[in-house]
């Protein structure tokens, strides 16, 4: 079976953050996020990378990205548009919106020959993640079989704003049973809390298992996933907002009893930058794990 790939979604607006938020310094070194994750990746085993991104933004991202992977990892870019539809379709007039985590996947499609990791770029998940994911991904030989690596809800808060999370449930052989999108989720004294109306607040066990948008596939997603977008589109295809979800769409392969997904559980914490704010927070946890001798002091040489 071929290598695992590493596959990178830093197409993201980050229309909260305000900027390129996926190469935005965090290291003493001058390192964004996703050049930790791409040091955890390569002494995972991971030896390949596609970067989904924007046409728009390929000529920074590469100049950001060429010289840190040279030798190391093969690179491959991909671009999301929202004009790449399937045959029939087209892009509604007004519409500006990216279609969503799920049509982001299918942008790579021509480049996946081999079972995939599928990331966000502006999030630190972690030494432990990577190994659990490449380990799974090199063993696994069930087409039908995913991953998601699952963090505790008390690791991925955030002290700034509110978050976003999917609240999973497992079943007796620790599947993903269900993923349910969390909308607004805030740190306190109390520990997590979450509304669905903006007023009423209730709470979640600091130790609810969460994705953090963290995955293993093997190629079968693919034609499962791109019949899912047709039907997507057919009903959804005219909205100017509306977006095809990954989570969504491999909670529904579950319901239909097409797949499993194994959850594997990290004690680490996720950091990530939803907001500016975020910054200084990372920037601290860099620091602590590089005192702690995570990481060296610079990952890459000058």
């Amino acid at each position: 079976m071929n290598q695992p790939i590493l596959l990178i979604m830093a197409a993201g607006m980050g229309s909260r953050y305000g900027g390129m938020k996926q190469v935005d310094p965090v290291g003493p070194g001058g390192e964004a996020i996703l050049d930790y994750s791409l040091f955890d990746a390569h002494r995972a085993g991971f030896r390949r990378v596609i970067f989904l991104i924007r046409p728009e933004m390929a000529e920074d991202f590469k100049a950001h990205m060429e010289p840190r992977l040279r030798g190391k990892m093969e690179a491959i870019y991909a671009f999301q548009d929202i004009s790449m539809l399937p045959e029939g379709f087209t892009v509604p007039e007004g519409r500006k919106k990216p279609w969503g985590t799920g049509h982001a996947v299918l942008c790579c499609k021509d480049h996946i020959d081999a079972p995939f990791c599928a990331i966000n770029a502006d999030d630190y998940y972690g030494v432990k993640a990577f190994q659990l994911a490449y380990d799974f991904l090199s063993s696994n030989r069930a087409q039908d079989l995913y991953m998601m690596v699952t963090y505790e809800l008390k690791n991925t808060v955030t002290q700034t704003g509110y978050v976003s999370r999917g609240v999973c449930s497992a079943d007796e052989n620790s599947h993903l049973k269900t993923i349910v999108e969390t909308t607004h989720i805030i740190s306190t004294v109390d520990g997590p809390l979450y509304t669905e109306d903006g007023e009423t607040y209730r709470k979640l066990a600091p130790e609810t298992p969460v994705s953090m948008n963290f995955w293993g596939f093997m190629p079968s997603l693919l034609p499962a996933l791109e019949r899912d977008f047709r039907a997507f589109l057919t009903a959804n295809g005219q909205s100017l907002k509306a977006e095809f979800y990954l989570p969504f769409a491999v909670n529904d392969m579950i319901g239909r009893g097409e797949a499993a997904v194994q959850m594997l559980t990290t004690p680490d914490s996720w950091h990530g930058v939803t907001y500016r704010e975020d910054k200084p927070e990372v920037q601290r946890a860099i620091r602590e794990l590089i005192d702690a001798g995570v990481y060296p002091e610079k990952l890459y040489e000058d």
